[in-house]
């Protein structure tokens, strides 16, 4: 089963997404850009409210849109977003001079760090797999561009595939996202990663408005039902809950 992050960027829209039936609760500002980071005030209070109220539901946040060659403010990013009571940390990563260093700094953080891999315009090889030998908790595919193309556009489906594999077998579990909607259900459904990642398809008119509840319990149940095998050889491994949160 694939199951469902949504990102959110308010404590009404967490416990909408909640109950709704996303699995995992993804903190971001979609304002400030694809991974645009909440206050770290905000990100505490948000977290502390959902966890009262879903003590076993998975909290993610991003850390914000910071260039891969500013690894000290990534550091120091990282460390306050994990403070902030959250179980995973959200640190995007674009190809280019300055990624590979990043990635190994993130490794060695004090936080339960998953790089998202930027795939516009496609995505090194190489760095794929040095990510993937990392022994991050999970990793994912994403896109920074919000301009209507996705994930599918960027990245062909079994290139994607071959990825989600390899990051399996260094014992990562995987997501994708990337301006995903009902048009690439098949592809995500053949993919069958452990997690699909959503903004704009879970908002009325755009990832800049309120996020919409029923649109969350429609993906829901389409990422729930059985796709019929896909190529991505999905674990089917549940998300853990926040007590003993080890993967993504």
């Amino acid at each position: 089963m694939t199951a469902l992050l949504a990102s959110v960027r308010s404590a009404d829209e967490a416990f909408d997404a909640a109950r709704a039936g996303a699995e995992l609760i993804d903190l971001k500002e979609p304002n400030d850009g694809a991974l645009g980071g909440l206050a770290i005030g905000a990100i505490t209070q948000i977290a502390q409210q959902l966890r009262a109220r879903y003590p076993v539901k998975p909290i993610s946040a991003a850390i914000g849109d910071v260039p891969a060659d500013a690894t000290d403010e990534i550091a120091a990013r990282v460390i306050e977003v994990g403070d902030a009571g959250v179980d995973y940390v959200k640190v995007g990563v674009a190809r280019g001079p300055a990624a590979r260093r990043c990635i190994e700094q993130l490794a060695t953080l004090p936080a339960t760090v998953v790089p998202v891999l930027l795939c516009d315009g496609g995505m090194d090889d190489e760095l794929v797999g040095h990510t993937a030998a990392l022994g991050f908790a999970g990793m994912m595919f994403d896109t920074a561009s919000k301009d209507g193309s996705t994930l599918f556009d960027h990245v062909d489906v079994d290139t994607l595939a071959r990825w989600l594999r390899l990051a399996r077998e260094h014992g990562a579990m995987v997501g994708i996202a990337g301006a995903l909607g009902w048009t690439q259900l098949e592809q995500i459904r053949a993919l069958a990663p452990d997690v699909a990642g959503f903004r704009t398809a879970l908002c009325a008119d755009g990832r800049r408005s309120r996020l919409d509840p029923q649109r969350v319990a429609q993906w829901a149940s389409a990422l729930h039902r059985p796709g019929g095998g896909g190529i991505g050889t999905g674990s089917g491994a549940q998300l853990p809950g926040s007590a003993n949160a080890a993967r993504l």
